[in-house]
């Protein structure tokens, strides 16, 4: 492939990328001009701006964030079979084969969290 054709076919990713940037730049000006402007920059705990009205510390038990690892991981893992579900005829055995090696270690590890009784929350766990 000459130059010439090898810039001919890469002048739409140029121009996506121009626009990128463009509406990034027009996005910040906008903001910069548009946005409000205050003198009294004290920081506020919460995004909403609002004061905390009481304590803004609160304890969770690691049990919390570990469920809520777990379901994040597992829910990647349906997603993943899910597009696999989707491309299952162009997958053929190969994708049948890797799909069916991921569901084995994904429910190796569950076996193990459950063995483990990492996913029990007791009483005294909660939040």
């Amino acid at each position: 492939m000459s130059t010439s054709g090898a810039i001919s076919t890469l002048w739409p990713l140029v121009l996506y990328f121009a626009a990128i940037i463009a509406i990034i730049g027009a996005i910040l000006v906008s903001s910069f001009i548009i946005g409000e402007r205050r003198k009294n920059r004290t920081p506020s705990v919460y995004e909403s701006g609002m004061n905390p009205t009481g304590t803004t510390h609160l304890r969770l038990s690691v049990s919390y964030y570990l469920i809520a690892m777990f379901f994040l991981i597992f829910d990647l893992a349906a997603a993943f079979v899910f597009v696999w579900a989707v491309s299952l005829h162009e997958a053929g055995w190969t994708g049948y084969g890797a799909i069916l090696l991921f569901i084995v270690i994904l429910s190796a590890g569950f076996a193990y969290l459950w063995r483990e009784g990492s996913l029990e929350v007791r009483p005294g766990d909660r939040p």
